[in-house]
């Protein structure tokens, strides 16, 4: 049975349409061996390099809306993610990190969308939406494999913690209750689903050039 508009609250739709595509990210062939404890630390630490780049586009994005009346409001300092991934790739990567990472085509595909979308409003919260609830929720898988087996405690795991938001469920109901209250037309709430529906599809590209390496990654012992 289709979803209307009228049946379902803007975020149930919003869910509801990136769930196929959300499905292809979590079961890549990269996010598959992470998971599955295949990996070297090398192997995370490369994703976390290029969450690096991702994140940079997606805060600078947020500085420069924050002042709008819609996209603002989802413009949440408790979120930022740069200050821990910065901590996290010192530890993975060393103190000369910043020299030493680069962007994949994909994620320089990834970020440059980013910047074109946030124009808007909606674009912004469509990558917004997409990457922190996702780091909120199933981010806390990562974080505990982080931990189990690669023996780290929060160096190297800083970025899956969000200490400052509170009660994770609360969080997530106060955002998708903004969702369901901005101001969009119709229109534009299709246009938001179909830039989330990008958003995701961006980060499959993303996992699928990291899976060329797999080979390199795997963890001899796994």
């Amino acid at each position: 049975m289709t979803v209307t508009a009228e049946a379902s609250p803007f975020s149930g739709q919003l869910r509801a349409s990136t769930k196929v595509v959300h499905e292809k990210a979590n079961h890549s062939a990269y996010m598959n061996a992470l998971l599955g404890g295949e990996l070297t630390l090398a192997g995370y630490t490369a994703l976390a390099t290029q969450y690096y780049f991702i994140y940079q586009a997606i805060e600078s994005a947020g500085d420069a809306i924050a002042s709008d009346p819609v996209g603002g409001r989802f413009v949440f300092e408790e979120l930022r993610r740069l200050p821990a991934l910065e901590r996290d790739l010192a530890h993975l990567v060393g103190p000369g990190w910043q020299a030493e990472i680069a962007p994949l085509a994909s994620t320089q595909a990834y970020t440059a969308r980013i910047a074109e979308a946030a124009k808007w409003s909606g674009g912004f919260v469509a990558h917004h939406y997409t990457r922190y609830l996702g780091d909120i929720a199933g981010g806390q898988i990562i974080r505990r494999l982080l931990e189990k087996k690669y023996d780290l405690a929060k160096a190297g795991t800083l970025f899956y913690r969000f200490d400052q938001i509170g009660s994770a469920p609360a969080f997530r109901d106060r955002y998708r209750t903004q969702l369901d209250a901005a101001p969009w037309s119709t229109d534009e709430r299709a246009r938001l689903i179909d830039e989330s529906v990008a958003a995701f599809e961006h980060n499959v590209a993303v996992f699928d050039e990291l899976a060329r390496d797999l080979d390199r990654y795997r963890d001899p012992a796994a």
